[in-house]
């Protein structure tokens, strides 16, 4: 296979995860969960063509085309696939998800206006909750359970207590760099204590391979250093993008897109100045000194 060709993992009996190696830009997981009856997807693709892609694993793992998706989030990357599965499958999510998405529109067109997408309709969540829904999906109990306000304003957990499995969304990247500049730190921090409180063996992250809880550790263990650059960089009036280019990123210098350190300083630093997690941040700021911090090469997408 080619390094960026996804494969599925069976985490338990009816439930499993496709995974999009290396997990980078536009390279997410989804869920496929279910038995012969009915069955529920959780996440789609970044294009028409890796949905429908996820769409073989489904029917290759011997279940029907789906009649739920769960978006965990709204960013493209997990929801621009949703269009290959409807209107024969509803799409459920975060009332901000749905929002969000709508808002958002064909937002990974505008960063990436050189990648093939396929065939794109914006298809946002018809069901939408605000704190905790179930679903009964193929003789699987599927909990939904918004942290609030963490990678976006509309994430969205999927636990599966029966089965010990836990879908986090972006909430986890296993081997990239977290990515909270549509967020907040602090809720980022406090949605890791919803996550470790949830007990779940096997963790499926938005991006990288499939884990267990020692991600939390990690994933906290940057967002806290995050908070600390900030504060430092934020006292002594540097610019969120000269506290990056000073920063010993230290455990986290192997991680994927390093310079998403410098989305995340912004984050940080609206958070000092007082602003509601999740206000919107300039998006050209974040992406420009995202850009900077990548040699004045602009991030890639690698769908």
């Amino acid at each position: 296979m080619a390094a960026t060709d996804p494969y599925t993992v069976r985490l338990a009996p009816g439930v499993h995860a496709f995974v999009q190696p290396d997990g980078g830009w536009c390279l997410n997981n989804a869920g496929i969960l279910g038995d012969a009856g009915e069955s529920l997807l959780v996440d789609t693709a970044a294009t028409e063509r890796r949905a429908l892609l996820l769409r073989d694993a489904v029917l290759g793992a011997g279940l029907p085309l789906p009649r739920t998706i769960v978006n965990t989030h709204h960013h493209g990357d997990h929801t621009y696939g949703n269009g290959v599965f409807t209107p024969a499958a509803r799409v459920v999510g975060h009332d901000s998800c749905r929002t969000e998405q709508l808002a958002a529109g064909r937002q990974l067109h505008l960063l990436w206006p050189q990648t093939d997408f396929g065939e794109i309709r914006i298809t946002p969540p018809s069901l939408t909750y605000s704190e905790r829904l179930t679903l009964h999906v193929g003789g699987l109990e599927v909990r939904l359970v918004h942290p609030g306000v963490a990678h976006t304003t509309g994430d969205s957990v999927v636990h599966l207590p029966e089965q010990g499995v836990v879908f986090t969304g972006d909430l986890i990247f296993h081997g990239g760099t977290p990515f909270v500049p549509m967020g907040s730190v602090a809720g980022s921090l406090r949605a890791l204590e919803m996550l470790r409180s949830l007990d779940a063996e096997r963790v499926v992250p938005g991006h990288g391979p499939v884990t267990d809880p020692s991600a939390y550790d990690a994933t906290e263990r940057y967002l806290r250093w995050v908070a600390e650059l900030a504060r430092e960089g934020h006292t002594r009036g540097a610019s969120p993008l000269e506290a990056a280019r000073t920063a010993d990123l230290g455990e986290f210098a192997a991680w994927r897109e390093s310079e998403r350190l410098v989305a995340n300083l912004h984050r940080a630093y609206a958070e000092l100045d007082g602003l509601p997690p999740g206000s919107p941040l300039d998006p050209a700021a974040v992406f420009g000194d995202m850009a900077a911090m990548n040699g004045g090469v602009p991030v890639a997408c690698h769908a």
